[in-house]
């Protein structure tokens, strides 16, 4: 699974330290999904669709292979 969360933040001016805080997770967390190497879960999707006011398919979406 993909996502455009760095992209997001970018538009929203926010460090990956800021998103962690608002939504409850390490700075580490961030990373780690932004690269691709962990998938959040499904309350965790939510809780950033809600903070960018987007719906979570438009942070997050499948690859072909997933």
């Amino acid at each position: 699974m993909k996502n455009n969360i760095k992209v997001q933040r970018a538009i929203h001016d926010l460090t990956q330290a800021d998103l962690a805080k608002k939504i409850g997770v390490s700075r580490q967390t961030i990373n780690a999904m932004e690269k691709n190497k962990y998938v959040p879960s499904t309350v965790l999707s939510l809780k950033i669709a809600r903070l960018f006011k987007k719906p979570v398919e438009d942070i997050f979406f499948l690859e072909d292979n997933d």
